[in-house]
């Protein structure tokens, strides 16, 4: 029997969500199965839910294109909401424990206002290099992100700025995603283009932690910081808010933000 087909969204990246457990799953691994599910359900990428040794549950991440091997921030916290939907209990203090592309990740449920919406804290990749390239900087969040810093992103062509760059030669050869960020007080405006889905999306986790970080290299203050030295830098996605924290020297780094199941 085939596995139920949910659909999730993560401040406007949206999945198609599958439990994987015990269940046949191949054919969802098929790069032309998965490119037709995500655009029947008009969807960013699929995920499957499965077992992982060790853990609270695995994470499978998959492209519309069909591409996988990296991370999603925004899909993580989905994820996360999914396996408390299917009665998958944390494992010890509170957090789940699950392994992702890019390796373990944490999470912990902060709200679970009704049957559809949770809001979840990630932990994410510590980010240990970084290089300045074209202007603006390049890093690894579990996935690779190229960030660009303009004075309003609501003036960039991001589907035509984006797919030039992230296609350059400085990332090839798997290319990269691109970020657009414009500071807006205590906040940072941020307008990502992903590879895999070939064009902008409303959010990316990764981006987003990719552009926090990125701001902090570049000297621009936190929206707040702790007496433990944590800064915390709030994102303001096409539809959502976020926010992500982190110790300076960019590791304990944890995404926040909302997971809303539609169907």
């Amino acid at each position: 029997m085939d596995p139920i087909l949910h659909k999730f969204s993560g401040a406007g990246n949206v999945f198609v969500v599958l439990d994987g457990r015990g269940a046949d799953v191949s054919k969802y691994r098929n790069p032309e199965f998965i490119s037709f599910l995500c655009m029947e359900y008009s969807t960013d990428g699929l995920m499957i839910l499965g077992e992982a040794p060790g853990y609270d549950f695995g994470m499978e991440f998959y492209n519309p294109d069909g591409s996988g091997g990296m991370m999603c921030g925004n899909g993580g916290r989905c994820i996360t909401a999914f396996a408390d939907m299917l009665g998958i209990r944390p494992s010890k203090d509170g957090s789940f424990y699950f392994l992702a592309p890019d390796g373990p990740h944490t999470a912990v449920i902060i709200n679970h206002d009704s049957e559809r919406d949770w809001t979840v804290r990630l932990g994410m990749k510590d980010v240990s290099e970084s290089r300045d390239v074209l202007g603006g900087t390049f890093l690894d969040t579990g996935t690779r992100h190229f960030v660009k810093f303009v004075q309003d992103v609501e003036d960039v062509d991001v589907a035509a700025e984006g797919k030039e760059l992230r296609w350059r030669e400085e990332f090839a050869p798997q290319g990269t995603n691109v970020n657009f960020v414009s500071p807006d007080g205590p906040v940072l405006n941020v307008r990502t283009f992903e590879k895999g889905v070939e064009g902008e999306t409303l959010a990316c986790g990764t981006g987003i932690t990719a552009s926090a970080i990125a701001a902090h290299m570049k000297g621009i203050a936190p929206t707040s910081a702790g007496t433990d030295g944590r800064l915390t830098y709030r994102i303001r996605a096409r539809i959502d808010n976020l926010s992500v924290d982190f110790m300076p020297d960019h590791s304990s780094v944890f995404l926040t933000g909302p997971a809303t199941l539609l169907f």
